[in-house]
């Protein structure tokens, strides 16, 4: 049998880390250099289960927006860990 994977992961790091910069979903979506959804934003924030690449292009276009170097363990509890792989 599979193991059942929890994708709802309680609110994330980013959410904070946004608010204190006083960004919203479109300032981050607006500041990628890939093709993001809002929807991605928001889903990272409310700790929905994202994909290792989808927790990159997040990571990208918060640190294009704010011009600082997150990593993914700064913005994720459950960042790299083999989650949505």
């Amino acid at each position: 049998m599979t193991e059942e994977i929890e994708r709802n992961l309680g609110e994330q790091p980013i959410a904070r880390i946004m608010a204190a910069a006083g960004l919203k979903p479109n300032d981050v979506v607006t500041a990628s250099a890939v093709p993001m959804t809002h929807k991605m934003v928001s889903r990272a924030c409310k700790g929905r289960l994202l994909t290792p690449n989808a927790q990159v292009k997040v990571q990208a276009a918060l640190n294009a927006a704010t011009g600082k170097k997150y990593t993914l363990a700064d913005l994720f509890t459950y960042a790299r860990e083999g989650a949505g792989a």
